[in-house]
């Protein structure tokens, strides 16, 4: 009997995924380039399971089923283009390759087309909820050839984790490069997810003076919440983790974050398409920062900086300081969403923005209790543009505005950082704010480089050029907009 898919690459998540398709009845065939790997995962964790081992190219592809459903669980860039290239020698009009990597979404677009050229289909899927993840049940957001979607909808569903309500996380995404777009502004709000977290953390630490366990107390109850996720869960058991010593292992751990880029795309493709991720864009440059630990130490000695204490109800501070983090968790995703419905709109892709949010409600980094209520709140209104706009999400924003701004102040005025849950404020009040002193910078603009205004006595779309030193002249740029 052939096996029902292939997959490459036996690093921990290609093993989990394998398990996890192992026990849901799959029969799959396993290859590694080190072939030695195939041997010691049969011999070790696939040991007595139904798992094929495969020692070439060749071999895989002669072991599996027609049509054939192959998924790479390797390294982005480069390498997926190497393994397809190895592959397509050996396969035929029809066959399936998966891409589960966290390729950028561009070379799944090319993929897409270039495999369509020769008759083999392709599904960029982006699989989130790390190995555990992998394991016991994954978030999984593919995109690519919607024609190869039900022969690998059964395996990639029944693998997928499940909401409360049995529904799977894990369906269709849209075309081309849609599904790594999506896991790509997934893992985005995820970065801006821990930033908001880690500032919370630092103002309980640093401002309050809160001890390891008791922050972790904090966090459990928090966990109770609306606040309810993976991320608050997980930051209270690391800061109940002791060493050997009894203290707490998260004091020892060095202040600089590592990043593989997904964040920095989000950002990237933010500015391409002019939406304002400013939350998501200050998580990234935040870890930017961190990594700079000698320049700041050296920095911090320079200029003397302290951190005041935060004086007050400690109880009310942290009320306030749930609140705020709520908020700022809020507009992470909103303009999560913001850039998702443009990146839909400018491709092509027809996406289901509640849809969406499903997929991430369980198995994945960023599950939280609420995206039920962003899959609710675009059942209501799929032409929603801003998730704040929704009754639940604006009760709760205009709810936590005053305490939110409590916070941000005080963290301003003792000295803590705080980039990600100021800049969610600034977002929302500037998003709120019928008229900005944007009518000034445009005065400026056409001062210096006759780039034009639109006036508020004359149609939209009707612009303007002003001669404001009388020598400069009447000829306007070329006008555009961003």
């Amino acid at each position: 009997m052939k096996g029902d898919i292939g997959v490459i690459g036996l690093a921990v998540m290609g093993q989990n995924l394998i398990l996890n398709m192992n026990d849901k009845g799959f029969k799959v065939v396993a290859y590694n380039r080190t072939v030695s790997k195939v041997d010691d995962f049969l011999n070790s964790a696939a040991k007595n399971t139904n798992i094929i081992g495969a020692y070439s190219i060749p071999d895989l592809v002669e072991k599996l089923e027609k049509p054939r459903k192959i998924m790479l669980m390797v390294r982005a860039g480069t390498v997926v283009d190497d393994f397809i290239a190895q592959l397509l020698p050996h396969l035929e009009e029809g066959d399936i390759i998966i891409d589960g990597g966290n390729a950028n979404f561009p070379d799944s677009t090319r993929r897409t087309h270039e495999l369509a050229a020769k008759g083999i289909r392709f599904i960029g899927a982006g699989v989130s909820g790390g190995e555990e993840g992998a394991r016991n049940g994954p978030s999984i957001m593919p995109g690519g050839s919607e024609e190869a979607w039900p022969f690998v909808k059964p395996i990639l569903q029944a693998i997928s984790a499940k909401t409360p309500q049995g529904e799977p996380c894990c369906d269709w995404v849209g075309r081309d490069g849609a599904g790594h777009f999506v896991k790509m502004v997934h893992n985005g709000i995820e970065y801006g997810d821990m930033q908001l977290i880690c500032e919370a953390y630092q103002f309980m630490k640093d401002g309050l003076g809160m001890s390891a366990d008791e922050m972790q107390q904090t966090f459990a109850a928090w966990n109770k919440t609306e606040l309810n996720s993976y991320l608050i869960e997980i930051t209270a058991d690391i800061l109940a983790y002791k060493d050997s010593d009894g203290l707490p292992l998260v004091d020892k751990i060095l202040d600089t974050a590592g990043q593989k880029g997904t964040g920095k795309w989000t950002g990237i493709n933010a500015l391409d398409l002019g939406i304002p991720l400013t939350l998501i864009s200050e998580a990234v440059f935040a870890r930017c920062v961190s990594a700079f630990k000698q320049q700041r130490e050296t920095a911090a000695a320079l200029f003397g900086h302290t951190v005041e204490t935060v004086a007050g109800d400690r109880a009310e501070w942290l009320e306030a300081l749930r609140l705020a983090l709520l908020a700022s968790k809020i507009i992470s995703y909103a303009q999560g969403f913001m850039l998702i419905r443009e990146a839909g709109e400018a491709n092509g892709w027809e996406l289901n923005y509640g849809n969406t949010a499903l997929l991430w409600r369980e198995g994945c980094i960023i599950r939280s209790a609420f995206l039920g209520n962003i899959r609710d709140a675009y059942k209501a209104d799929p032409d929603l543009v801003f998730l704040g706009s929704d009754s639940y999400f604006k009760n709760i924003l205009q709810t936590a505005l005053p305490s939110w701004r409590k916070v941000a102040a005080k963290a301003i005025e003792c000295g803590l950082p705080m980039p990600c849950m100021t800049s969610a404020l600034t977002f929302l009040d500037g998003y709120t704010t019928a008229r900005l002193p944007a009518n000034l910078l445009q005065a400026q603009r056409d001062y210096f480089g006759a780039h034009t205004y639109e006036r508020t006595d004359k149609p939209r779309g009707e612009f303007s050029h002003t001669n404001w030193t009388g020598t400069g002249g009447d000829t306007a740029s070329t006008t555009y907009d961003v």
